[in-house]
């Protein structure tokens, strides 16, 4: 894991999000994997069984505002979330990714996030 201080190409913001808190380590998560750009954290409100959140150690406000300089950590954030699944036990059985955009989507916190949920069925479509 990486030390605590400055997420690297984050700017300083007084008002930071939860997630940012926690990648600096300034309050405590139950982190379940970690790269150097992203972390992984189970869900202080799970969904499901398994409910853990991914999300950029830089703050991205929204997918609808990332840019393509952000396409390096989405992709590898995706790309990594069988790995995750396999580690938590829902690979075979089937896991759901989801991301939401604003508050008519269920967007709780200004900071890019993938829930990673399994161990349950899942409706279609979801909501």
């Amino acid at each position: 894991m990486s030390t605590p201080g400055p997420v690297p190409g984050a700017k300083h913001n007084p008002a930071m999000t939860i997630f940012e808190k926690i990648a600096r380590r300034e309050i405590p998560a139950d982190i379940v994997y970690e790269e150097e750009d992203f972390l992984v954290i189970r869900d202080i409100n799970p969904q499901a069984p398994v409910h853990v959140l991914m999300f950029p150690k830089k703050v991205i406000p929204r997918v609808g505002e990332a840019e393509a300089a952000d396409a390096g950590v989405l992709g590898r954030m995706l790309a990594a979330s069988g790995a995750i699944a396999r580690k938590l036990g829902v690979y075979e059985s089937g896991y759901r990714l989801v991301i939401n955009h604003g508050p008519d989507a269920g967007e709780t916190v200004p900071h890019l996030h993938i829930h990673l949920l399994g161990k349950r069925s899942f409706a279609w479509p979801p909501g």
